[in-house]
């Protein structure tokens, strides 16, 4: 493990502010209980995920686990996430990537794999892996432009299905991660068809689940809402990054998405973890930190 590259002075700064937020949205949903100001304020919370359920995405803050993994996960618990999700483990291994979520109070339902993990002879792999840190979902993020026709999202529907087969004895699940072209029309024996409904058509529900990236589906003009009416209970993961007017990623709380609106039909979707991205922040430990702050107020 790499140390000293990360500015320690940052992490604490940070890691303070985040403790406060933290305290501040527990003490919120506490107050449900304490007149009407707490009555309220958890009336609000039904609205918002549960605080032990926002986690963040670990891509955002690519960079600094690059540098040192055991304190990035130390500063993300420190903001007041609760669970993270992987995005490659930079050359660790899995015993050490398990023994710093224990120490620093976190959990990883899920991680993000390519198609050679969810495949043989990756497979096998992927699954001791996933057991030994703690994973629930091995999830595929995305898939390369020659995949993208109809017979390519059926053969991704199927790579997957396979994999949901041999994953279930472990007790683990398969998931699909989506970004905007999915939701592209697609020609399918002549009929205009998206990419996203061929895909979810072929995937085997009792082993496959999806996971719905906001940002993503947003800037493609497909409405969450009518995917949750859609598809009801097919969305165990999520990620809550959100957008401008004008597309561009936001931190959670500074774009226009509606999130009280998308987190009312939680149990529509069927919305378990909740976990906090941005693919480019100018600065990640404030990025994440000004998203756990605002969902954690909600």
């Amino acid at each position: 493990m790499k140390s000293g590259s990360i500015d320690r002075k940052r992490f604490l700064q940070v890691a303070g502010l985040g403790l406060l937020a933290g305290c501040a949205g527990e003490g919120a949903s506490r107050g449900g209980e304490q007149g009407e100001a707490g009555t309220a304020a958890g009336a609000r919370r039904t609205l918002a995920p549960p605080l032990d359920r926002i986690g963040v995405q670990l891509y955002t803050v690519r960079s600094l686990m690059a540098d040192d993994v055991a304190a990035t996960l130390d500063a993300m618990a420190a903001i007041g996430y609760r669970e993270v999700e992987f995005a490659g483990y930079f050359g660790h291994t899995t015993g050490e990537i398990r023994g710093w979520l224990d120490a620093a109070g976190l959990t990883a339902p899920a991680a993000h794999v390519g198609i050679p993990e969810l495949t043989e002879p990756g497979l096998d792999a992927s699954i001791e892996a996933a057991l030994a840190i703690g994973h629930e979902w091995l999830v595929l993020p995305s898939i390369g432009p020659e995949m993208r026709t109809a017979d390519g999202y059926r053969e991704v529907a199927g790579i997957l299905n396979a994999a949901g087969v041999r994953a279930a004895p472990a007790g683990l699940r398969i998931g699909y991660h989506n970004h905007g072209f999915e939701f592209e029309t697609v020609e399918d024996d002549a009929a205009a068809r998206t990419g996203y409904s061929i895909l979810v058509e072929h995937l085997d529900p009792a082993l496959v689940d999806l996971e719905i990236d906001f940002h993503w589906s947003t800037v493609a003009g497909a409405d969450a809402l009518a995917l949750f009416a859609e598809y009801p209970e097919r969305f165990p993961l999520c990620h809550v990054k959100d957008m401008t007017a004008d597309g561009a990623m936001a931190d959670v709380g500074a774009g226009v998405i509606d999130w009280a609106g998308l987190f009312a039909r939680s149990d529509q979707a069927g919305l378990r973890h909740y976990f906090v991205e941005h693919d480019q922040p100018g600065d990640p430990l404030a990025s994440v930190e000004a998203s756990y702050r605002y969902l954690s107020g909600m």
